[in-house]
Formats: C-alpha cells, sequence, structure tokens
C-alpha cells in the first residue's frame, strides 16, 4: 500500500504544519518565500502521485481516499491562515468562505453517494477552479514575500473570486446531481 504515489500524498499532509509555520510567522519575509516554496512542492508532489498512480498502473483504494483529503487539509490550511494573518482581508474573505463551504459540502455529498454506489466525475470546469484556487492562494502566499511587487497580491485577490465564482457554480452543479439521487 506504500507506494510511492501514496507516499507523495501523505507527504502533502504531513508538510500542512511546516507549511503553516511559515506562514504564521509574523512579518517575516523569508518565512513566506519558504511558505512559498513548500507550497509549490506540494503542488508538485499533487501532480506526481496521480501521474505516477496512473502511469505505473499503481492506483489504489488509499490513494483515492487520501488524494481529496490532502488536497483539502492544505487548501483549508492555507485559507484559513491567510485570512488570519489579514492576506486575505476584510470582504475577500467571503470568496475564501465560499471556496471553503463548497469543499466541505461537496466531499460530504461525494461521501453520501459513494455509500449509494454513485460516482460524481469531476467536471472540466471544476478542474479549472481548482487552477484558479491553487494559483489564487500561491499567489497570495508569494504576496508577502515580495511587497514591492504590488501587482500580485490584487492579482490573488482577483484570482481568490474567480475561483470562488467557479467553486459557487461547480458546486451548484454537484449538489444537483446529487439531489437526483436523495429520497424525498
Amino acid at each position: 500500500m506504500l507506494t510511492l504515489p501514496n507516499i507523495l500524498t501523505l507527504s502533502r499532509i504531513v508538510t500542512v504544519p511546516l507549511l503553516a509555520a511559515f506562514l504564521w510567522w509574523p512579518q517575516w519575509q523569508a518565512g513566506y518565500a519558504i511558505a512559498f516554496a513548500i507550497y509549490c512542492l506540494m503542488g508538485i508532489t499533487d501532480y506526481f502521485d496521480g501521474y505516477l498512480a496512473r502511469a505505473q498502473g499503481t492506483v489504489s483504494k488509499l490513494g483515492v481516499f487520501l488524494d481529496p483529503i490532502a488536497d483539502k487539509i492544505m487548501v483549508a490550511a492555507v485559507i484559513l491562515l491567510l485570512c488570519a494573518k489579514g492576506v486575505i482581508p476584510d470582504l475577500h474573505v467571503i470568496a475564501a468562505l465560499v471556496i471553503l463551504v463548497r469543499e466541505i459540502a461537496v466531499s460530504g455529498l461525494r461521501e453520501f453517494l459513494g455509500g449509494i454506489q454513485v460516482s460524481i466525475p469531476v467536471s472540466r470546469l471544476a478542474k479549472w477552479k481548482t487552477t484558479f484556487q491553487l494559483c489564487a492562494l500561491g499567489l497570495l502566499i508569494f504576496a508577502p514575500a515580495m511587497p514591492e511587487w504590488d501587482w500580485v497580491h490584487p492579482a490573488g485577490l482577483v484570482f481568490l473570486w474567480v475561483a470562488a465564482a467557479l467553486t459557487a457554480i461547480t458546486g451548484w452543479d454537484y449538489l444537483r446531481v446529487g439531489l437526483k439521487h436523495m429520497d424525498s
């Protein structure tokens, strides 16, 4: 069960506290730069765990179970810390909340539907949502590391809102499909 893809997935989960520590460090530009590097490394392992599992024919139930959990733990931790540190300020917290609520709701919906042997495939729009979400968080982690690049933070917030809009759309799509399988 501990194949290389599963080890990569587990490494993302155990790295979250390290990422959080560097994001939490007060007003330390180098800390945000290190956090950005860790975040990028986590993104690379996310890509390669799935790629290697498919290429080697080692897709496992453990990997299928852990991969989305690892992603959600990382995203939730980053969002919460960026909100706590004020990097995601004021009304922009609403976009972050939309993302968190959707992640939790879709996870619950997938768990429910899995119990009745129904799966919901990931849509192309959901992949775009993930891309905007990961880019937004990456830009928002990077912004405090390079405050002289005054375009990074606003760009991160724009990407966050695009991700939130796509999140709402894809969340509604999943809910609509899921409701068809629920008792009245």
